[in-house]
């Protein structure tokens, strides 16, 4: 095995061979992160199709050589890392696992581990490593300080510090895990989240509404909702199908987010005060609030709608967040906890307009009273219910065909403000950075029959 405490600096008959299996979004990343940072010896391959565009696209980036399959990049290569979708894993890793180098240490970038580690124990030889890793954030997100998961899973002490020691340039706070503490927190911070903003995407697409433009959605909380809607949309849709339909758990909480959305909103339609009051107050979490309305009304995307009493804006059902917080109570869940091993600032963001909404009684029971009182939301909300259960029943069959339909086709009604999305959600997430307080540091996760271990710095282990 290469020296694990190499670094860019050192000659290149000293530095491994960097393979790269698979260049959509995230491949490409990395090879600009490791690129630039000075490894000169990164071979990368995507389908045989697409040979002649990378080649093109690589022929001058220093360090990058485009090889036409992963039989090559697999033979030649010290680390390898698989950029594919999680539902294609196994059927590239039967392909090309057997012709790792022997002694080389294997990682996949797969947003689903469960599918990952199963491939990878069933088709890679023995005499490999298998340190595997996760970015929780998308390609266009700057990695610095962003949580990277390493998974230690068949590999020496040795191994992991030379995985650390390549993926260093990324700047991110690395974060260990196993596979199962990973898919149980993924699915914990990321499942409902994501099954909120699709459903609310697809409401809006369904009625054929831009949620900017008639003025409800242009302040504060609504901000955030249509921001990060969009965002998600803009995205790959196989980025959000794997975790979905893939992790089980995932699977369980989107179905109940769903159950808990026609819940609340039969409550809703029978003007059930009380009952809806103490459903709502039971699924109260305490903790600190992330975000202020003032910090949110800076990335507006339309125009301030209507008002009423003076200065105070229309109020809202905020039906999505009900749900979301409701769905966590009946399951028991605490997915809070998790955001300290590892929050995207999307999650950070979404998760504190949750604590905003529901740590103070005022803004609650202005939803609350909105949702059974006010109609000028009413119509939204029966879509979103239509759109919740929706996308769970699309989940539930595991039909990735499905999905993307569903998804290309909500993504399309809002394609013409995703460039200016992109923008403004980039300015939010800067702030959202700004504003938490405790700097962003690199945790392990206890397991059963480890030692306690310290914190650590970015990129660092104890």
């Amino acid at each position: 095995m290469t020296c694990p405490d190499v670094t860019p600096d050192a000659p290149v008959d000293k530095q491994p061979t960097i393979g790269l299996i698979g260049m959509g979004g995230m491949g490409k990343m990395y090879a600009k992160y490791l690129s630039a940072a000075g490894w000169k010896k990164i071979n990368v391959c995507d389908l045989p199709e697409m040979y002649d565009s990378l080649t093109a696209e690589y022929k001058d980036t220093p360090g990058i050589q485009v090889l036409r399959d992963g039989h090559n990049v697999s033979r030649t290569s010290d680390f390898i890392l698989y950029s594919v979708e999680a539902e294609h894993i196994n059927r590239v890793v039967a392909q090309y696992g057997p012709s790792t180098k022997v002694g080389a240490v294997v990682a996949g970038q797969t947003s689903v581990k469960a599918p990952e580690r199963v491939a990878f124990e069933q088709h890679l030889p023995e005499d490999v490593h298998i340190v595997s890793c996760h970015s929780l954030h998308g390609p266009t997100v700057l990695a610095k300080d962003q949580p990277l998961v390493l998974i230690k899973h068949r590999a020496t002490d040795e191994a992991l510090s030379l995985v650390e020691n390549i993926l260093r340039p990324l700047q991110s706070r690395y974060v260990y895990m196993s596979y199962e503490e990973h898919d149980e927190v993924t699915a914990n911070t990321q499942a409902v989240t994501h099954a909120a903003f699709l459903s609310m995407g697809t409401a809006w697409a369904s009625a054929a509404s831009y949620p900017w433009e008639h003025g409800y959605y242009v302040r504060g909380i609504e901000i955030v909702k249509v921001n990060i809607m969009l965002r998600i949309f803009s995205n790959k849709w196989h980025v959000y199908a794997g975790l979905a339909i893939l992790n089980p758990s995932a699977k369980t909480q989107i179905k109940q987010y769903a159950q808990s959305t026609t819940d609340i909103f039969k409550l809703m339609l029978a003007a059930d005060e009380n009952g809806l009051r103490n459903r709502m107050y039971e699924a109260r979490d305490a903790v600190p609030i992330l975000l202020s309305e003032s910090v949110l009304d800076q990335f507006s995307l339309g125009k301030k709608g209507p008002r009423a009493n003076g200065d105070r804006p229309l109020a809202n059902s905020h039906l999505s967040l009900l749900a979301m917080v409701d769905c966590w109570a009946r399951l028991g869940l605490n997915p809070f906890k998790h955001l300290e091993l590892a929050a995207t600032p999307i999650f950070r963001m979404w998760f504190g307009v949750a604590e905003y909404l529901f740590r103070s009684e005022e803004r609650l029971d202005a939803a609350i009273h909105a949702a059974l009182y006010d109609m000028s939301h009413r119509y939204d909300d029966v879509e979103f219910v239509v759109a919740s259960r929706g996308w769970s029943q699309c989940v539930s069959f595991g039909d990735f065909d499905l999905y993307k339909s569903r998804f290309q086709e909500t993504a399309a009604f809002f394609e013409s403000r995703f460039e200016e999305a992109g923008r403004v959600g980039s300015e939010m997430l800067k702030v959202i950075m700004d504003s938490c307080a405790d700097p962003q540091r690199a945790v392990r996760v206890q397991t059963e029959g480890k030692p306690p271990t310290s914190l650590s710095g970015p990129g660092d282990r104890d």
